[in-house]
């Protein structure tokens, strides 16, 4: 859903009429994953995806039939026959497919979504009715599936559930996934960008006012300039949270693995040769780090990739926290493509 939150804005703004197309079940390969979700205009307008390609045409002429009075629907699309003609998967798998108006309460999600709410929907997939809830224990909407939903907090989560009275689509949109850049060094400009394409929220840390300008740094969600310490909270980082570190100065290096360290942080990066890894290790070991904490810490940074520009560091490192993210173990640059000039 935050795929097309612009794009959702930008129609209601302009008085269209909004189809939604989500994905709800899926079995075996399938290109994309629950909760995906395409949105359709009657005007002709289209955004998201639910298969990456295979099945949009045929979902955006359900949709159409949808807006133009027809009932919900609910759709299955398998894999494609060998001659090409069948609307199908061709990964071989099979997914399922709900096509409904947008409605008054998707408007009330959308509005969370845009300040960054976590939030939940129940969706009937009979077409009787939706319930918003968040964690402070408001509700709006079908009630009867508020103990369902919010026993999935904090999330992010999203599941299909079977009940005697109609099957129920349970989706929870955590914070968005936030990435914080402490180094505001060349190599931190296109990983600002990788980064805001794969949708995390970036934020980029440095005390350096000549390096953290928003010339260098024009699209980051925050630029803070200040040192780690004074700004970085252990408890606010939980597992939402990937931590890059860039600055290859242990002024900036040694107070932001402490913090990173102590905190609940999904992901902890480090940039710097088998050298610089470490002289940092050795010097939090001196301070009671145990091994087992020390272990957490990903360096050299990114997946071995063999790229050497600036891009291709940080799409090795992007990969690697992708990685992280599914349960991968990920992997590490070498020494010499790893360190600065």
């Amino acid at each position: 859903m935050r795929e097309i939150v612009g794009d959702l804005t930008r129609w209601l703004a302009a008085g269209e009429r909004i189809a939604l197309a989500t994905v709800v079940w899926a079995e075996g390969p399938s290109p994309r994953p629950l909760g995906s979700r395409m949105a359709v205009t009657a005007s002709g307008k289209m955004g998201g995806s639910v298969s990456g390609g295979c099945v949009e045409g045929a979902v955006f002429e359900e949709a159409q039939s949808v807006l133009a009075g027809g009932p919900p629907k609910r759709l299955r699309y398998g894999v494609v026959d060998e001659t090409g003609w069948e609307v199908g998967l061709a990964c071989g798998g099979t997914i399922e497919v709900y096509i409904e108006p947008l409605v008054e309460i998707h408007r009330r999600l959308l509005a969370a979504l845009e300040v960054e709410e976590t939030v939940a929907l129940a969706t009937r997939l009979d077409g009787n009715g939706h319930l918003l809830a968040w964690p402070d224990g408001r509700l709006e909407g079908d009630r009867s599936l508020a103990s369902e939903l919010t026993a999935l907090f904090p999330g992010p989560a999203t599941e299909l559930r079977h009940y005697p009275k109609g099957d129920v689509f349970l989706e929870v949109f955590a914070q968005p996934l936030t990435l914080t850049i402490v180094g505001a060094v060349h190599l931190a400009q296109p990983l600002v960008t990788l980064a805001q394409t794969l949708g995390f929220r970036v934020q980029v840390v440095d005390a350096r006012r000549a390096f953290a300008t928003r010339e260098r740094f024009p699209t980051a969600d925050e630029l803070i300039v200040a040192w780690p310490q004074d700004v970085l909270k252990a408890e606010e980082l939980g597992p939402q949270h990937y931590v890059v570190i860039l600055s290859h100065d242990p002024k900036f290096d040694l107070p932001t693995l402490r913090i990173a360290l102590r905190s609940r942080a999904a992901y902890i990066g480090l940039l710097g040769s088998r050298t610089t890894q470490a002289k940092r290790k050795a010097a939090l070991r001196e301070e009671g780090f145990s091994e087992a904490e020390l272990a957490r810490i990903h360096g050299p940074v990114g997946l071995d990739l063999g790229g050497r520009e600036p891009a291709e560091v940080a799409l090795a490192i992007l990969a690697e926290i992708v990685a992280v993210r599914h349960g991968r173990r990920g992997g590490m640059l070498s020494t010499q493509r790893n360190a600065p000039p």
